[in-house]
């Protein structure tokens, strides 16, 4: 049975690659430092080994105890984190790196893995810990893999877009769940067609497990719904699994000013379409869940959680004020 080592492991995408790999006759072992709750942690099926992954001895202890075929790394979230477990990891048979579709620097459409530029990263960019730096991060960690497999490691890289889905702590899709589910009328920015490319968290995590089984060193691979769904489509999927229905009111950038709102207080919307491309993925023979499933699952998920998405409420007494307006004309 071959084993796989799950740096992070217990919160989104890491507690559904454990989940995965096990499914899939893997040895599981998750190393991270024991600051969230561990929902495996009465699983007698996954090791647990406690440490700092940014500590290099232990994150080499940790790869001497468990002696991985597999390492999937969800928390290396600066450059060196990347070069360093490349380092530490250099005779495994995969180590998958959690990069991100933010790291393509070229606003096209859609965005392949070996045609679209990545971002630069200055060195100021690679310690910098600021959203705007993330991008950035995130290529020069892609740029490490590159490079460690030229030395003959066997490092890929795996970029999801918007990842969505159970557990997701983020809470940006519970946003729009928590309104279709309270309100009859939902104020959608611009006129609707808005298209920021979105993966399903299960087909994220058997993306990194068949990457890490097929794919070859050196590679990067997008990975997303096969299916995109534009911003309006998205709310009338939530309707749906919510089984009621709900009044979608467009709103341009004009008409959410009555309400001192603009486009970007909406979490979800972006201006310019995010598309990958996630052919190189599937022929590997992976395989995408349909969005009426995958966002089923995120609803039922939602109902069952206390999340509500509050952090990215614009403020509805201030879309009132649109509504108001709107119902005018």
């Amino acid at each position: 049975m071959e084993t796989a080592l799950i740096i992070g492991g217990t919160r989104f995408i890491g507690r559904h690659a454990v989940e995965e790999f096990l499914d899939h006759g893997y040895e599981v072992t998750v190393f991270n430092r024991g600051n969230h709750d561990n929902p495996f942690e009465s699983d007698d099926r996954v090791a647990h080994v406690q440490g700092d992954r940014t500590d290099d001895a232990e994150l080499a202890g940790a790869a001497r105890e468990v002696e991985p075929d597999v390492v999937v790394d969800c928390v290396a979230y600066y450059p060196r984190d990347v070069r360093t477990a490349c380092r530490i990891f250099d005779d495994v048979d995969a180590y998958v790196y959690i990069s991100s579709g933010s790291a393509y620097g070229a606003e096209v459409m859609p965005k392949r893995e070996d045609e679209t530029p990545l971002c630069d990263c200055t060195a100021e960019q690679a310690k910098d810990d600021s959203h705007e730096s993330y991008g950035p991060r995130k290529a020069e960690g892609d740029r490490a893999v590159f490079a460690a497999a030229e030395d003959g490691v066997n490092a890929m890289a795996v970029r999801p877009c918007i990842v969505y889905g159970p557990h997701d702590y983020t809470e940006r899709l519970d946003f729009w769940i928590d309104r279709v589910r309270n309100d009859d009328r939902v104020v959608v920015p611009g006129d609707g067609t808005n298209v920021w490319h979105r993966a399903y968290v299960e087909d994220v995590a058997s993306a990194l497990r068949v990457v890490a089984e097929a794919g070859d060193p050196g590679e990067a691979y997008n990975v997303g719904d096969r299916r995109m769904v534009t911003l309006e489509e998205m709310v009338e999927l939530i309707a749906d699994a919510l089984d009621t229905e709900v009044e979608v009111v467009h709103a341009s950038e004009r008409e959410l000013s009555i309400g001192d709102l603009s486009l970007d207080d909406y979490v979800l919307y972006r201006d310019y379409p995010h598309v990958l491309d996630t052919n190189k993925l599937a022929a590997l023979g992976w395989e995408s869940t349909p969005v009426d499933e995958a966002m089923q699952a995120a609803v039922d998920d939602h109902l069952d959680s206390d999340r509500d998405g509050s952090e990215h409420d614009p403020g509805r007494e201030n879309e009132e004020r649109v509504l108001g307006v709107l119902d005018t004309l």
